[in-house]
């Protein structure tokens, strides 16, 4: 390898952390050519893990090695979300300490590539595309084998959650998880309540929030808030709740 492909070689090496995917047409506008990327693989600098992404040869990369790629690389939303995003931040104590599963959601124009989608991560990925939520409101950094990668916050999990109750989430599950967010900031929250799109998420959202008891309630202004009209069953033959418009679970409207 010349002196000018060795260079670059270190260049890329030394500004990139290791453990992530690099995608190729990103690697291109870096000034990194498709015959220099394919000299790297025959040097075993790089192996390929499908069409248009790169990991560094021998690496172990997980599912956020390819999350950091797609936000950082590719500028997507797609991010951890809504129980997954609560555990990385300790928020779920009770789940299982063994990932089996991971959810992910991104906007409706988010085009995950087939790299990503094909890939054997080693935990089954969850991917909801949805924008209820806009994708740069409550989210956070989480640092992750020396690499950052932006997820929910705990408020805007809880609302992924609830987006996805009772079908796919546990509706008392959520209630559980929200429940040990005492701390909460009233202005994201209610920032989050304003742009959300969700009828049934903002109503359920307030609705086991005051159930919960929450301090940070008493600061929030629903007035502020479009909860919509008319009545909304979250499940048949529930209990109903007056205040919100919500039929629930009878196990959770029975909680003290």
């Amino acid at each position: 390898m010349n002196t000018e492909r060795g260079y670059k070689i270190n260049q890329l090496l030394s500004s990139q952390p290791s453990g992530v995917v690099l995608v190729s047409s990103w690697l291109r506008e870096q000034g990194y050519s498709l015959d220099l990327q394919k000299q790297y693989r025959k040097s075993k600098w790089f192996d390929s893990i499908g069409t248009g992404a790169l990991i560094r040869h021998g690496d172990q990369v997980d599912y956020l090695g390819g999350i950091y790629a797609l936000q950082t690389q590719l500028g997507l939303s797609v991010h951890p979300a809504a129980k997954t995003a609560l555990a990385m931040q300790g928020k779920a104590h009770y789940l299982e300490l063994a990932t089996k599963s991971v959810q992910l959601f991104g906007g409706h124009q988010d085009h995950v590539p087939l790299w990503f989608k094909k890939r054997d991560w080693g935990v089954n990925v969850d991917y909801k595309p949805t924008s209820f939520l806009p994708p740069d409101i409550g989210m956070v950094e989480v640092e992750h084998k020396g690499f950052k990668v932006k997820v929910s916050s705990p408020a805007r999990a809880v609302m992924e959650s609830l987006y996805l109750a009772p079908k796919s989430q546990p509706l008392m599950e959520v209630y559980e998880l929200l429940e040990g967010l005492n701390n909460l900031r009233p202005t994201s929250v209610q920032t989050l309540l304003e742009v959300c799109t969700s009828i049934k998420v903002k109503r359920l959202f307030l609705y086991l929030a005051e159930k919960a008891g929450h301090e940070w309630l008493n600061y929030l202004k629903p007035d502020r808030v479009d909860l919509g009209s008319g009545k909304r069953a979250i499940v048949s033959h529930g209990a109903y709740v007056p205040k919100y418009q919500l039929t629930v679970p009878k196990e959770l409207e029975s909680v003290t």
